[in-house]
């Protein structure tokens, strides 16, 4: 059980999405002005910091908060039992709170509107399958490797969300919170606010079924 109290664990939640999506929005504007036209150098631009991002957060805020950021975490964790619900309606309101706020640094920084609504549609099967997988893959990410080698989570995190960019069709928002927020920017990283709903019912339904799978994988059998 973690010595800080419900407030200061809140906090970090806010304080750590909301540089986590400062990152995505910002990089993806720096990328975007920066790539001359050429959408894959755009795209790597955008995963580099998102990825390394990660790694730095979790170090820094897992200790606190556990460093969720995300609340399909946050659902799978009060699901497991490993944390108490109220935790959870803590968490998320902080994480949702620091994810707008994200987006809007982003953009002062940039010299762009303070929100701009998001026209870039990412629609089809395709792409609601892409975020069930990239979100199961980070669940599964976080779940496997917290149980067997804790002391890499932040790196694998940080190194699976930078592959997941490139191997999903969605470039793995993976995150409610994130895609949420990420329909107020009109920028590379943006998303049009139509195709959020069935971006985050994709990836509650990648967390539940990860929750669910290693659940039962990693399941200690019965003695003899």
């Amino acid at each position: 059980m973690t010595a800080y109290g419900l407030g200061r664990r809140a906090a970090a939640e806010c304080l750590g999405t909301l540089i986590l999506l400062a990152t995505v929005v910002g990089s993806g504007i720096m990328a975007e002005r920066l790539c001359g036209g050429n959408q894959a150098i755009a795209l790597l631009g955008n995963t580099i910091p998102t990825g390394a991002i990660l790694v730095v957060l979790i170090l820094i805020f897992g200790p606190i908060s556990g460093a969720h950021f995300n609340p399909v975490v946050s659902l799978v964790f009060a699901a497991k039992g490993e944390a108490p619900r109220r935790e959870m309606f803590a968490y998320i309101p902080a994480q949702m709170a620091g994810a707008l706020l994200g987006v809007m640094l982003a953009h002062l920084m940039f010299g762009a509107p303070l929100v701009e609504i998001s026209a870039k549609a990412r629609d089809g099967s395709g792409q609601a399958l892409s975020e069930f997988v990239a979100t199961f893959g980070l669940i599964a990410t976080i779940l496997g490797v917290r149980r067997f080698h804790a002391d890499t989570v932040p790196v694998a995190v940080g190194l699976y969300i930078t592959a997941a960019y490139w191997f999903t069709a969605s470039t793995s928002f993976a995150n409610p919170a994130v895609t949420i927020a990420r329909s107020l920017t009109s920028s590379f990283s943006g998303i049009a606010p139509g195709s959020v709903a069935a971006f985050v019912a994709a990836q509650l339904l990648g967390a539940a079924a990860a929750g669910l799978f290693f659940g039962w994988l990693m399941r200690a059998a019965p003695a003899h």
